[in-house]
């Protein structure tokens, strides 16, 4: 072949390289990525990426780190301007760990309104530090009824936008969904996140509360949404005074399903912030705990069916190996274990105070279950196969201050409590499961006077103390 030809046949080469790497660039070879640019950035937050790192690292080195006993699922956080708001989102923003997979980021939608909730199709979301990947979550769940994609809800909007440089600081790479929330069935929206919510991710609702009213007219109406997610009452929520109360009852009602405990970290206003409380707009940072995980539930409940069949069929406790016992079920712990055969009460004993390492107390407790508790005939192994396990544990009592038998009965929250008696030398208790079976509260009290020997009416009586604690429950 002449040289002239080699030559040609470079040249054409190199032409198609060029060609095609042009083609590239340009998306005609390749997808184009679809980000949503940081529309309220140099607004509502900095522009500038060194301005804006220096300004939520600084609001983030103001806040001291809780030690919570356990891994936050979801938080609550404020929504405003950072002047105005960002020192209180950054007080539930410190308390994360670096390390999460997936941020289901939910918030209303302020300027389109919005049934139901959108996730938006952009491939990324941008802000002045750097670009954030959309989960390939977000377009599994368009598959569900209540999902919709609706993208002008997502174009002009700042809920979630602003939360994003927080993330960004406080964690390591992650990916989002991002879900505006308007007037949906909770119900079904909780499904929906329970089926896509994987172990490592994580929750954030970016919500403000009451909005311009005089500065103590917005406290007493902060006070009460603040109470309702406290309270864990996902339908009174609904009535409160804050934005996007569908996202926050579906959280609401995972927490209950999931024994997620709710924190307050903190609470301002912007009166607070401004000096000006002619017409404030509320602000909350709210974190929620599992003491416990999955993983580690599942050995709790193995655990007790083991102790107890293999003290049914061999006589004797089951060894066990410290180093295998997860460190978390090592820290002292009061715990309940119930058997129940078709739906019915087989035997239910516990410790109420803590008194030894969790794992043990499931372990002996889940013996004395079998075969201690006196108002039923011991288990015997073959039933075991019937026998479904329930596990409780435990928070600390605590005495519950009352002047009324008017004022207990407002203190006491049912479905949350479970409550102990005591007066002179009785004493009795009901676990918060109780309330399942007896949700009104005058005859939740008597019937636990009765269990104790005590007379009816035992808890009107002043000298009857009585103590509340929280509990942690999980079965087979």
């Amino acid at each position: 072949m002449k040289k002239t030809h080699l030559i040609l046949i470079f040249v054409m080469i190199l032409s198609l390289v060029v060609v095609f790497l042009h083609l590239s660039n340009t998306g005609f070879l390749t997808k184009q990525e679809n980000i949503r640019e940081p529309i309220f950035a140099g607004s509502w937050y900095p522009a500038d990426e060194k301005e804006l790192q220096n300004l939520t690292s600084k609001y983030l080195e103001n806040v001291q780190k809780i030690n919570f006993d356990g891994k936050i699922k979801a938080l609550i956080v404020p929504h405003a301007g950072y002047i105005y708001s960002g020192q209180i989102a950054a007080t539930a923003f410190k308390q994360l760990d670096e390390n999460y997979e997936t941020i289901f980021l939910m918030g209303p939608s302020h300027r389109y309104y919005l049934t139901n909730v959108s996730i938006s199709n952009f491939d990324y979301y941008s802000t002045p530090l750097r670009k954030v990947k959309v989960s390939d979550k977000a377009n599994k769940m368009l598959e569900e009824k209540i999902i919709k994609n609706i993208e002008e809800a997502h174009e002009n909007e700042h809920a979630l936008e602003v939360e994003l440089p927080f993330l960004q600081t406080q964690l390591n790479d992650f990916e989002i969904v991002p879900l505006l929330v308007g007037p949906s069935d909770t119900n079904e929206l909780k499904n929906v996140l329970i089926k896509y919510i994987g172990e490592d991710d994580l929750i954030v609702v970016s919500a403000d509360l009451s909005h311009y009213h005089e500065y103590n007219e917005a406290l007493a109406l902060d006070s009460y949404s603040v109470g309702r997610i406290m309270e864990l009452d996902d339908e009174g929520i609904l009535n409160s005074e804050i934005d996007a109360p569908w996202a926050v009852s579906s959280i609401l009602k995972i927490a209950k399903e999931k024994s997620w405990k709710p924190y307050l970290v903190a609470y301002a206003n912007s009166g607070d912030v401004t000096g000006d409380k002619t017409s404030v707009v509320g602000y909350s940072a709210i974190v929620f705990v599992e003491s416990f995980s999955n993983e580690e539930k599942q050995f709790l409940l193995n655990l007790a069916r083991e102790s107890a069949e293999t003290y049914l069929k061999e006589g004797k406790k089951i060894k066990i190996n410290e180093k295998e016992v997860p460190e978390n079920l090592k820290s002292e712990k009061g715990c309940f274990v119930t058997f129940t055969e078709d739906e019915q009460l087989r035997g239910c004993i516990g410790h109420i105070l803590p008194q030894k390492p969790l794992y043990e107390c499931v372990i002996e407790n889940a013996i004395n279950a079998a075969i201690n508790d006196e108002r039923f005939s011991p288990v015997i192994y073959e039933e075991m196969k019937d026998i479904k396990i329930d596990i409780s544990i435990l928070g600390v009592p605590v005495l519950l201050e009352y002047n009324s038998s008017e004022e207990l009965l407002s203190k006491l929250r049912a479905f949350e409590h479970g409550v102990i008696l005591k007066r002179e030398n009785y004493q009795s208790t009901y676990l918060p499961s109780v309330w399942n079976q007896i949700p009104d509260k005058q005859e939740f009290l008597s019937n636990l006077c009765a269990k104790g020997n005590m007379k009816a009416e035992c808890w009107k009586n002043p000298r009857t103390e009585v103590y509340v604690y929280t509990a942690e429950d999980f079965s087979e």
